[in-house]
């Protein structure tokens, strides 16, 4: 992974430029912070690295700080750690968003042990909205962008009018 003191990170660029603020916001995951509403530093993540559907590169950068940390606790991540890089794939295949080279075998090796910490998660308790994320993000990480966007946009309500 991109060192959180990598130089690097200030040539990276999110929505709002340039990404020397995302090591912070990262180092701020490794204690598994709450995900509800706008609790930071998810929102600023959000906001950053998945803006209305765009990504860059920085995005790519930080999926692997994303599944590292769901990786320290897959039973207590929030549904927006597995939503994060789900939504990161969905956006890159369907905008053609190249990766960078440095930052692809990373990105790549962070999305194939998603299935097996969602497998991980299987313990705790799940409700809808997790339930679509983890579905989700397998999907996304097998290759099947189409199929986990659409999985986003399935709530029991929605699923009982089918």
């Amino acid at each position: 992974m991109l060192s959180l003191d990598s130089p690097k990170w200030s040539e990276l660029k999110h929505a709002y430029g340039f990404a020397s603020d995302i090591p912070a916001l990262l180092r701020q995951l490794e204690s598994l912070p709450s995900s509800e509403g706008n609790d930071e530093p998810w929102f600023s993540l959000w906001s950053a690295l998945a803006h209305q559907g765009d990504v860059y590169p920085a995005s790519f950068a930080a999926v692997p700080y994303v599944v590292n940390a769901i990786s320290k606790s897959p039973l207590k991540a929030g549904f927006t750690y597995f939503q994060f890089p789900a939504w990161v794939e969905i956006c890159r295949k369907k905008n053609s968003v190249p990766i960078p080279e440095e930052l692809e075998a990373d990105y790549f090796i962070a999305l194939k042990q998603l299935p097996q910490l969602v497998a991980e998660a299987s313990g705790r308790e799940w409700d809808d909205t997790f339930l679509a994320c983890a579905l989700s993000v397998i999907a996304a990480a097998k290759g099947f962008h189409n199929i986990a966007e659409a999985v986003l946009e399935i709530d029991s309500e929605v699923a009982d009018g089918l």
